[in-house]
């Protein structure tokens, strides 16, 4: 049962949040009816993927990216069935990416929770990955584990 229907009867989406270090990603799976459908005013189709209003590629550019991202589809068998929204903010684009990723696995978990969390978490997509930067400590030479150099003489 999809989380929430727009107005329009044949749009109905999935959403789900992924954190990563700094970065957290707002997930949307569009269940599509029709072969496209009209997300944030653009005319998506099936299998197409924005983030922040842009394609993927341009975003996300490069080839490893585009498997990570692809990764929780290919994973359920399920690539090319949604059009995928993506709002991702803090952070930099690594830290996005681990966002994006934990967040479509979030939102393929609501589509069938039986069938596709044991495969995603088995894969380690659906834990949170907590490593984070280093707080900087009071006293010392400005970085996290940076030492004050001592005077020679």
């Amino acid at each position: 049962m999809p989380d929430r229907t727009d107005i329009n009867e044949n749009l109905s989406y999935y959403e789900a949040v992924g954190r990563r270090k700094e970065s957290s990603a707002r997930v949307r799976l569009y269940v599509v009816k029709e072969n496209a459908v009209s997300v944030q005013g653009k005319e998506l189709e099936k299998g197409t993927m924005i983030v922040n209003g842009r394609p993927v590629e341009q975003y996300f550019p490069g080839e490893v990216a585009k498997k990570i991202y692809q990764e929780p589809f290919r994973t359920t068998n399920t690539v090319s069935r949604f059009v995928v929204s993506v709002q991702t903010t803090g952070g930099g684009l690594s830290g996005q990416l681990g966002a994006v990723l934990q967040g479509i696995s979030r939102a393929l978990e609501k589509v069938d929770k039986e069938k596709f969390r044991p495969i995603l978490k088995k894969r380690g997509f659906m834990t949170r990955d907590p490593r984070a930067k280093q707080r900087r400590k009071a006293g010392f030479a400005g970085k996290s584990r940076a030492r004050k150099q001592s005077p020679k003489r």
